[in-house]
């Protein structure tokens, strides 16, 4: 049969020859192009091939019935929105209800009245028209809410960044610095996923993670005066109050970010980040005085990642002078195991 252009397929199905002859003319009539199956197997390839607009079938075939033809089509992902129209010589309602029950749309009883027919079918090709239409419309709004939505995280995390980079100016520290961080970090939770001890809570999305979240981990220290931060000499105890308490800044004014979903993971571990690199493995960090395994992970790569950042940046040491003091530093202020995992990739850190 040929693919007419701008007409509605329309697949009747019917075991009986005269029927399905009756009902092409009907359908012609209408300007449509229908499509002729003798039996609901037959049917089903013929939906595979052409995907009609609307199935008229017989209820009452040899073999698949009508029922099992529209439970068939109405199973199917691909094939459920198909509008279907049963057509009979019975008109008992419990055929009626049986069909609608099944989600068929309507029901067409014999002898057939072609103004009738064609009425009902002309009904089921505008509301199938007017769903597919309502559900491309829904498809377009999802696409340009979720694209506006990724604009508004991805500007949120550009302010973000510009927050850090003006805190870490505070701290006196190039952008260079807060870049080296994340970057030093994902090495350093790339060779812990090679670990035994870490392999199964470091992801490669934990990864990709902890890199864009690492940065952020000052980002409280916008708060703090830029003459207390760079005062040359040691601050007083009121003054180094209130230095630490830039975690809970930053992790305060993260908190306050509402995020879509998709960037839940990134927020979580930039606020466990802000509020903990400063803890110590032996309890004696702050703002909580944790210690050990209490400390989230994230919190621990980037303690150690911003110390060892710090020696071989602003103090100048070498990549081997800086493993050594850290090494003294191993199991009071980071966590051992990893800078044993630092020491085996530090060659690899920028």
């Amino acid at each position: 049969m040929s693919k007419d252009i701008g007409k509605e397929k329309i697949l009747i199905v019917d075991d009986v020859e005269t029927n399905r002859i009756i009902l092409e003319e009907i359908i012609k009539d209408m300007g449509e192009e229908p499509i002729l199956a003798e039996s609901g197997e037959q049917a089903l390839e013929l939906v595979r091939k052409w995907n009609p607009q609307l199935v008229l079938t017989d209820i009452s075939m040899p073999g698949m019935d009508g029922y099992e033809l529209c439970r068939i089509l109405k199973g199917s992902k691909k094939t459920k929105n198909i509008p279907i129209v049963f057509i009979s010589a019975f008109d008992d309602p419990k055929d009626i209800m049986e069909g609608f029950s099944l989600g068929g749309e309507d029901y067409i009883t014999k002898p057939f009245i072609p103004k009738v027919v064609q009425a009902r079918v002309g009904v089921q090709l505008r509301l199938h028209e007017a769903k597919r239409e309502l559900m491309e419309m829904n498809r377009r709004l999802q696409i340009s809410v979720s694209e506006q939505l990724k604009q508004m995280e991805q500007e949120k995390k550009n302010i973000l960044y510009a927050m850090a980079n003006i805190a870490a100016q505070n701290l006196d520290y190039e952008k260079a610095h807060m870049d080296r961080m994340g970057k030093n970090c994902r090495i350093l939770a790339q060779g812990m996923q090679l670990s035994p001890m870490f392999e199964e809570r470091i992801s490669d999305t934990y990864i990709d993670t902890i890199e864009l979240a690492a940065p952020l981990c000052d980002i409280g220290n916008i708060g703090i005066s830029k003459e207390i931060l760079q005062k040359g000499t040691k601050l007083a105890a009121e003054e180094a109050a209130i230095v630490q308490n830039h975690t809970n800044i930053g992790a305060k004014l993260l908190k306050d970010i509402h995020v879509n979903s998709d960037y839940n993971d990134f927020i979580s571990t930039s606020i466990d980040i802000a509020q903990y690199h400063h803890e110590n493995w032996d309890g004696s960090g702050y703002p909580d005085g944790m210690a050990g395994e209490e400390i989230p992970l994230a919190a621990q790569i980037v303690s150690l990642m911003e110390r060892y950042c710090t020696l071989t940046g602003k103090e100048a040491c070498s990549r081997e002078e800086a493993l050594e003091i850290m090494k003294g530093e191993a199991g009071v202020r980071f966590n051992p195991d990893i800078f044993k995992i630092c020491c085996k990739i530090s060659r690899q850190l920028c």
